[in-house]
């Protein structure tokens, strides 16, 4: 077999994954969603990034986004009948989401909970559809795994059966507070422990990538303060 010349070669592709995945940060750096300089966490880390997705705060954006959920969904092949988003961040992302999948052809149900039960009415803590079946949480980010252990306990106690959890951003950090002295990431635990499929749209290897690829010049100078936070807290 003779080796292609130089005139030839092309550069390699990124797979369909990291091809939804630059799409994203693209869109949340485009969104100032994901911005760059010194960020206090509220581990107490300094991080030289932050990932706000209250700043989806519009209707393009929020319908952006929910699309975004609905292909890294579909692309994992993570079977669920239900979409439950937890209080509060979660509620506006799973009825996105349930709209978008609507949208797509797939009309599934969606519900969430209350930080306080209501005692009147229909009472209780969970509002929306009947919780039953399969069940995907849909979140913005993981930083302790604190939010799906409360989410787990409450899909369950209605009957049904937790299978997965969505998120935009998978953070690849250790826990274990400012000095990251944990050995695995919120989203490890969460796979490892508590069984679920964990379907992130990015991670920082991702925004690694596209920092590296000089897609925003501007944004250049930052890659090697994100590589060295990867390098110190991540997985």
């Amino acid at each position: 077999m003779t080796t292609p010349s130089p005139a030839l070669q092309t550069t390699p592709q990124p797979s369909p994954r990291d091809a939804l995945a630059q799409e994203f940060v693209a869109f949340a750096v485009e969104a100032g969603v994901l911005r760059f300089g010194e960020f206090r966490t509220k581990a107490g880390r300094l991080s030289p990034y932050f990932f706000n997705a209250g700043l989806f705060d519009d209707g393009a954006k929020l319908g952006r986004l929910a699309e975004f959920y609905a292909r890294r969904l579909a692309a994992s092949g993570l079977g669920f009948d239900l979409l439950f988003g937890p209080a509060y961040k979660g509620i506006a992302l799973a009825a996105a989401v349930a709209m978008e999948c609507a949208r797509q052809g797939r009309n599934v149900p969606y519900a969430y909970n209350r930080k306080e039960a209501k005692d009147h009415g229909e009472g209780g803590s969970l509002v929306g559809a009947k919780m039953a079946g399969r069940v995907v949480i849909v979140d913005d980010v993981m930083s302790a795994g604190t939010s799906v252990l409360e989410s787990v306990a409450m899909i369950e106690a209605a009957g049904a059966v937790p299978v997965g959890v969505a998120i935009a951003l998978d953070r690849q950090e250790r826990t274990g507070g400012e000095a990251g002295e944990g050995k695995h990431s919120a989203v490890q635990f969460v796979q490892s422990e508590l069984g679920l499929q964990v379907c992130a749209i990015a991670t920082l290897d991702d925004l690694l990538q596209y920092l590296a690829q000089g897609a925003d010049p501007a944004l250049s100078e930052y890659l090697p303060r994100v590589q060295a936070y990867r390098d110190r807290y991540g997985v």
